[in-house]
């Protein structure tokens, strides 16, 4: 088997740049790890290093109120020696960081972005390199700053990239398999299970003669994805000693969100203005309203499945419970993907400069809040409405282009010309 040698280099250069980091500014990934950009209460590295301390002293990590995390992480970080944990765990996040970039790089590899059985792009022929696209992701600030933080949403990242990864290569059973583990860790993967199930039947019925039918597909996958899912229960019920108490620790917090501390999302603010007569419906509604696009987008994408799971993924980074910019540099690891129809978005200076602006101010604001007393969470609510109207922009601008890209094979005379709404 030849070995790419640019893909080596790239590896190399990327996981040399986070190791020199972590150990060369050791006081930056603590410093890191507290920040309400990237850090979370359901992904905190911090909170998962208070939930390990208790369960290697044989206390539930669930008691205290601060450890919302997958009861899986406790026995597997605790097979690490105390004396070389920081330098273990910054070998784990770098090696996620690879796998990930390994999983983007087959995807690009696939063409399925651009080609599929269902729909052909008239503009497949311009596209970037898979390493192109795979650099994107490693050498993105966010996904280093993401790294060295150290939050474990990355690995429900990973997870996801591996799921789509599968199902591109035409492996429907690991790819139900790693969605079911991203669930399991996150919550809201589990909304993915649609258009990932579209993906894997097209792989399939492109891949030979034989042409399942879809509702029996989807039963069959869906019955994967839910063996694996409660199978991942089981093993944390049997974890945490026979207890169910982990559920409404680990999933209880994303759907009623008790932990209101300040994150780039646009919920905590929200609800620590509610009043509590109104907080039950307003759950709902904000739930219904995050899964709400996943029908919407399966029906009117049907013929471009990858699609949906990036804009989906987009819509999570603005609108679940608890995101952070680790939820962006996901969605902006899939957006190199469809840079044929970059030329066709038509607002994306301003989404950038947006998104750049936010970026720049959102840590002074939140300094000004909490530390120099000079301001108030207006400050900081200010700038993650910002940061969210940066991100909207670029999901509803890669939408634009993709429809114009689809109705421009329909009405072909139309190609460069402009259109206006009326």
């Amino acid at each position: 088997m030849a070995i790419d040698r640019r893909k080596v280099l790239l590896y190399a250069s990327a996981a040399a740049l986070r190791f020199l980091l972590f150990t060369a500014f050791p006081r930056l990934p603590n410093l890191l790890t507290g920040r309400a950009e990237i850090s979370t209460p359901v992904t905190s590295f911090k909170r998962l290093q208070e939930g390990l301390f208790l369960y290697t002293h044989n206390v539930s990590p669930y008691d205290g109120g601060v450890f919302y995390q997958a009861p899986l992480f406790l026995p597997l970080l605790a097979l690490i020696p105390p004396s070389i944990f920081s330098l273990s765990t910054a070998i784990l996040y770098i090696l996620t960081d690879l796998l990930c970039a390994e999983s983007i790089i087959q995807i690009a590899d696939s063409g399925v972005a651009r080609v599929n059985r269902l729909f052909s792009s008239p503009r497949k022929d311009s596209h970037w390199d898979s390493l192109a696209v795979g650099a994107a992701f490693l050498f993105n600030p966010f996904t280093i700053a993401t790294c060295l933080a150290r939050p474990t949403g990355v690995f429900s990242n990973c997870a996801i990239l591996f799921a789509i990864a599968s199902a591109v290569n035409r492996k429907p059973s690991k790819s139900m398999l790693a969605l079911a583990l991203a669930a399991y860790l996150s919550l809201y993967p589990a909304l993915l299970l649609p258009p990932l199930i579209l993906l894997c039947y097209d792989q399939i019925v492109g891949q030979g003669d034989s042409k399942p039918k879809l509702p029996g597909q989807s039963l069959k996958l869906g019955s994967i994805f839910s063996g694996s899912f409660a199978w991942f229960l089981a093993m944390s019920y049997m974890l945490t000693g026979q207890s169910w108490e982990f559920l409404r620790s680990t999933y209880g917090v994303h759907l009623l969100l008790p932990d209101l501390t300040p994150n780039v999302g646009l919920w905590w603010y929200f609800f620590i203005e509610m009043f509590d007569s109104f907080r039950e419906f307003f759950l709902g509604v904000f739930w219904l309203h995050l899964v709400g696009y996943v029908g919407g987008l399966c029906i009117r994408l049907r013929n471009q499945p990858l699609f949906v799971l990036t804009t989906i993924i987009g819509i999570f980074a603005i609108f679940q419970p608890y995101p952070s910019i680790a939820d962006a540099s996901l969605y902006f690891a899939l957006l190199p993907l469809y840079n044929h129809v970059f030329p066709l978005m038509r607002y994306t200076f301003f989404a950038m400069a947006t998104i750049l602006y936010a970026t720049l101010l959102g840590p002074a604001f939140y300094y000004l809040w909490i530390y120099a007393g000079s301001g108030n969470a207006n400050f900081f609510y200010a700038i993650t409405l910002v940061w969210s109207l940066g991100l909207s922009i670029i999901v509803g601008e890669c939408l634009f282009a993709v429809l114009r890209d689809e109705w421009e094979i329909e009405r072909p005379e139309m190609k460069g010309r402009e259109v206006r709404r009326i």
